[in-house]
């Protein structure tokens, strides 16, 4: 009998484009049935990032080519000082703000706008909704998340922003037929968007047991242009923050531009062929 060994893949950092931020590790408002973070269970942990390391670590970058900055999480506008990290992060490049939108509501679009008014650099943002059915989509995130994300869209449209809605495929269906019905719902919303504005992820089951044989690394995967600063140190990505197996270092001072693609989280980046957390900003049309 044969003894099979796979090797994982080595992947090389190209360049840091896309820092990705983490506010909070574990605090959210929301206790998503498909999310692969693991929350505590009994009480909420108030773990946000200090905004000394983000200055420090935008200091450390001031030679890097960064094209955006990504505001992470659990949920990113939870975080006391939010305000002041994006207009922070807002003096250095873009800013892509990834959210399930609940804290979004037209006071806080109007404020959004305003900051937005401020600078050159653009506020993008990436707001969760995982399926085009109120009912499927409430039962795997909360009661009323359905209706929270379209207001939440339907605010930021209204000072002209133009969202990209992340879509994690729980039910496993088809893309074309998604796509399709969540453009039919937008319309009858009265929500101007289009297909490059939908970006469909895989599933990530955490409690699968199953292992699967590693894929070639054939599309663009977010550790090749992209690192993830954290309260604990730099990791390769969001699936991987606070995960030894993703540490790169402690600081964006020096860190380590190579990274082994092994974990089952790795897995789902080579079976998608694009990017999961980072904007292929060829294949959205930004406005």
């Amino acid at each position: 009998m044969k003894n099979i060994i796979y090797q994982s893949e080595v992947v090389t950092m190209e360049n840091l484009n896309n820092l990705f931020i983490e506010m909070t590790s574990k605090f959210c408002n929301q206790r998503c049935k498909h999310c692969y973070i693991d929350f505590p269970k009994y009480k909420k942990v108030e773990d946000f990032i200090d905004v000394d390391i983000i200055k420090n670590g935008l200091n450390d970058t001031v030679k890097n080519d960064i094209k955006c900055i990504y505001l992470t999480g659990a949920e990113p506008m939870t975080h006391p000082d939010f305000n002041v990290i994006l207009r922070l992060c807002l003096k250095r490049c873009d800013v892509c703000i990834c959210t399930n939108g609940s804290f979004i509501n037209e006071k806080k679009a109007r404020f959004l706008k305003k900051v937005a008014d401020e600078t050159t650099n653009e506020i993008i943002f990436k707001i969760s909704i995982d399926h085009y059915e109120e009912l499927k989509n409430d039962e795997i995130r909360y009661r009323g998340a359905f209706r929270h994300g379209l207001f939440a869209l339907k605010y930021l449209s209204k000072y002209n922003f133009n969202p990209i809605i992340t879509v994690t495929n729980y039910y496993n269906e088809p893309e074309e037929i998604l796509c399709k019905n969540f453009l039919k719902v937008f319309e009858n919303y009265g929500i101007e968007t289009d297909k490059a504005h939908i970006h469909i992820i895989p599933w990530y089951d955490k409690n699968s047991i199953e292992m699967e044989k590693f894929d070639i690394h054939t599309g663009k995967v977010d550790c090749e242009n992209g690192r993830i600063l954290t309260s604990k140190g730099v990791y390769t990505c969001p699936f991987l923050a606070g995960d030894y197996r993703g540490r790169c270092g402690s600081s964006l001072n020096d860190y380590t531009k190579k990274c082994a693609l092994e974990t089952s989280f790795c897995q789902i980046c080579l079976k998608s062929k694009k990017q999961i957390f980072g904007i292929d900003f060829k294949e959205f049309a930004i406005s």
